[in-house]
């Protein structure tokens, strides 16, 4: 294990580019249009997603943020059995390099696989950042959490691979690759260098999984010599799931990294510390185009009635301007979106104990602006 001393830098760099919504290490190559704004692809999701996607816009169009949004229709077709993007999506994507994406529902008995394993897989989308903060203003049984999780996207128990041995037996594959693993680290170490956390924590099964986990241990141990400032630990996942629980201020000065099934499930534990799946943000990162998403279900049972929490979309999109370099905007947008919520529950939706509707809470973040 390294223990070398973690150096802080000076940086011109605003409060905000530290904080954990940061993606800089990403990089994201994207060119003004004419109208001197940039074009984003916009997913705007099934269920809720039409009514938090017309907040965002709401909020994007009173705040004059240089976005325009490029309607990207990602209905699933199926070619040989394989679940498939539509290709206008494809290329809208592939041209923007980035897109904002709200709840998916994946179609039920139709043969399709997962929309979001489909989405991260023809993008190449290996690292999902999903930080967990506090809101002010919105007490929760645990105060002051801030942590960041960055999860292996692309393989482990969610490669696809399973058949039945003989009738009753089933075999499900995890797939751990040296390729994949040196690059998810290698970008947990980049992520936590720029945004001053002092350490990386490899989270693991390898006491059980030897080889799978092992490989992903023995990668953590070589990338770590590329990176002598930032300290490299490791944890077993059982214990991380009970520390994170008790105390979860034992993880604010780390960044946690650990292969998808694990980050799958701790990603969700995290943001229930805070208050739930509403609260939270996320951006799955690729070599060249990122997306950024709300990670909460569709909720049929509301849609359309007015009721929907826009909080999680709102910060994601905050998580994209930062990577698309617009840091004063989303740090507004943040502000905005944070006073609202502190504001009480009057200006809460209802999955937040609070009596607002989604049309009254765009309203109060647009007051809220500075």
């Amino acid at each position: 294990m390294l223990s070398t001393r973690f150096i802080l830098r000076n940086s011109a760099a605003s409060a905000f580019a530290r904080r954990a919504y940061s993606t800089q290490v990403a990089k994201f190559n994207g060119q003004k249009n004419a109208n001197g704004n940039y074009v984003v692809s916009f997913i705007e999701g099934d269920g809720i997603g039409i009514e938090i996607s017309k907040s965002v816009k709401d909020i994007y169009a009173a705040a004059k943020i240089p976005i325009e949004w490029e309607s990207c229709d990602v209905t699933p077709l199926l070619i040989n059995g394989q679940t498939t993007i539509p290709k206008d999506a494809v290329e809208s994507i592939n041209k923007n390099l980035v897109a904002l994406k709200g709840p998916l529902a994946t179609p039920v008995g139709k043969g399709h696989k997962s929309l979001n394993l489909t989405l991260r897989k023809t993008f190449s989308l290996f690292a999902n950042v999903r930080p967990a903060k506090s809101i002010v203003g919105y007490p929760t049984p645990y105060e002051n959490v801030d942590t960041v999780l960055i999860r292996e996207n692309t393989e482990g128990e969610y490669s696809g691979i399973e058949h039945t041995v003989v009738p009753g037996v089933v075999q499900s594959i995890k797939l751990i690759t040296k390729e994949a693993s040196d690059r998810v680290v290698k970008y947990a170490f980049e992520y936590a260098r720029s945004i001053n956390k002092p350490r990386v924590l490899v989270v693991h099964k390898a006491t059980i999984m030897k080889l799978s986990d092992g490989l992903f241990v023995e990668s953590a141990k070589e990338i770590a010599k590329q990176f002598p400032d930032v300290e490299l630990d490791f944890e077993i996942i059982d214990n991380t799931s009970l520390k994170l629980v008790t105390d979860p201020s034992k993880y604010s000065n780390v960044v946690m990294v650990m292969p998808n099934l694990y980050g799958d499930i701790m990603s969700d534990l995290a943001s229930g510390l805070i208050g739930g799946l509403g609260l939270t943000p996320s951006g799955n990162m690729g070599d060249k185009v990122s997306i950024f998403e709300a990670v909460h279900g569709s909720a049929p049972d509301i849609a359309g009635q007015n009721k929907a929490n826009p909080t999680a979309l709102l910060l994601s999109s905050v998580m994209m301007l930062q990577h698309m370099g617009l840091e004063s905007h989303g740090e507004r947008l943040h502000k905005a979106v944070l006073k609202t919520i502190a504001s009480g529950k009057e200006n809460r939706t209802g999955d937040l104990k609070g009596t607002a509707t989604t049309s009254h809470f765009t309203e109060q973040v647009i007051k809220n602006l500075e």
